[in-house]
């Protein structure tokens, strides 16, 4: 039988991590230093989790110390919210979501998983935009509510994560009109140009130097980059060719800025909204991973 937990425990705890100083905490709380670390000390012993470690004179979060803290700013939340609720005070609270974006990701996708939120809800969205890895965690840590990527996580990485595919286009070389000329005798003609292709943070470039290998072309990187309109801006400069989705260039191609040179055979870009494992589901998230495709 788990142990019951003290809720005034508990907001000390929130105080103490929120202030990262115990001497800080008491002064807010009101209460003696003495008293307050003997309080958290008991919910530790309570729990049976340590959620402080000491560095320096500083207290810092475990990993477990961290996902306590976000629940415990939850149910503070719903505590406050249930309060309004009962006094019909509650007009003006919004529900809230945390999106996170791979920085690879085109932004036009971006836009279309926002605007599809507040088709949801008249919701607040926080937005953050990172490298896989680093949104990865904090999806774990419930610090997000739902990742949008192209990667499916595997392994240890999947525990307790849901990926949800929203999309699978395929994948062609982009460039200004002046590479026109390498239509002909693609993808051999590919062999040497200038491209402009994204960093290992993206399984695409995996999957390009994969298909490099196949078809024997040597892949000439000029530029690396994550963020997909800089590449295209760099592509519209007749800089070199680019790789994407053709959903990803539509205005380009429209002014004539840039023309396809060729499809890539087995290349796709895959993308996915990752949600992961909660007690308390985020609505807004729940009804996004239901409904939303590109």
């Amino acid at each position: 039988m788990n142990p019951w937990i003290n809720y005034h425990h508990l907001f000390y705890f929130k105080t103490v991590a929120e202030e990262k100083s115990v001497s800080k905490a008491a002064e807010k709380l009101l209460i003696g230093q003495p008293t307050l670390s003997a309080q958290l000390k008991q919910f530790e012993d309570t729990i049976g989790i340590q959620l402080f470690e000491r560095q320096h004179k500083r207290l810092i979060l475990t990993e477990q110390g961290k996902i306590a803290l976000e629940y415990a700013k939850n149910i503070f939340k719903i505590g406050n919210e249930m309060y309004e609720v009962l006094h019909d005070r509650l007009t003006t609270n919004k529900l809230t979501l945390h999106l996170g974006a791979q920085d690879s990701i085109s932004k036009h996708i971006v836009l279309q998983l926002v605007k599809s939120a507040f088709k949801v809800s008249s919701c607040q969205i926080t937005l953050s935009e990172g490298k896989y890895d680093e949104l990865l965690r904090e999806l774990s840590g419930h610090k997000i509510d739902l990742v949008l990527t192209n990667f499916c996580p595997a392994g240890v990485d999947a525990k307790g994560i849901f990926p949800k595919a929203i999309s699978k286009k395929n994948i062609a070389f982009f460039a200004a009109p002046k590479f026109r000329n390498l239509r002909k005798s693609f993808p051999k003609s590919i062999s040497g140009q200038p491209l402009v292709l994204p960093t290992y943070d993206s399984k695409l470039r995996y999957d390009l130097d994969h298909w490099g290998k196949i078809h024997g072309i040597e892949l000439n990187v000029i530029t690396e980059s994550q963020d997909i309109a800089v590449n295209k801006l760099m592509a519209v400069d007749k800089l070199g060719l680019i790789p994407a989705a053709a959903h990803t260039v539509t205005k380009e191609i429209l002014y004539g800025e840039l023309i396809e040179i060729g499809t890539l055979q087995g290349v796709h870009e895959e993308l996915y909204l990752l949600s992961a494992q909660r007690k308390i589901p985020n609505i807004v998230a729940k009804r996004l991973v239901d409904s939303f495709k590109i």
